[in-house]
């Protein structure tokens, strides 16, 4: 019985320390990842930087169709330093082509985006692009979901 619980005891503890490790590799991910962010605000803030030029970009290319395979399908984000721009989207079938065009402001868009368009979005702003895929790991900038307060 006894060493029934110091097995148990000891599962735990690795389980444990295999959490923390993983935990801390992720948070030193974000920091890096903050740390981008603001070296990238502070070349706007002092004005090193065309403020209304565009600058971020970042395209994702996906399957959005179970009709097609080949990740013929895309979404585009075109931002200024100030976050401001557009994501554009194509959604290609094999009988027809769908595009959409949102428009983002401060980094936020005013409709709701699909998750490939938020994933553009948010590379554009860390400076990822041109190329990213949906597994690339970005944090998120709040809930993604301003439209409503935009709009008031």
């Amino acid at each position: 019985m006894l060493v029934a619980v110091a097995v148990a005891g000891l599962v735990a503890g690795v389980a444990g320390l295999t959490i923390a490790v993983v935990a801390h590799n992720r948070v030193n991910q974000i920091v890096d990842e903050c740390g981008e962010m603001l070296r990238r605000q502070l070349q706007v803030a002092t004005g090193s930087v065309d403020e209304r030029a565009m600058r971020d970009l970042a395209i994702v290319h996906y399957d959005a169709l179970k009709e097609m395979s080949g990740h013929r399908s895309f979404s585009l984000a075109l931002l200024n330093a100030m976050g401001d721009g557009v994501v554009i989207s194509s959604i290609n079938g094999r009988t027809e082509t769908r595009t959409y065009a949102k428009v983002v402001q401060a980094g936020y868009p005013i409709e709701t985006l699909s998750p490939e368009e938020n994933q553009a979005v948010r590379a554009a702003r860390l400076g990822k692009g041109p190329v990213v895929s949906m597994d690339d790991p970005l944090p998120d900038f709040g809930n993604g979901d301003r439209a409503s307060t935009a709009r008031a």
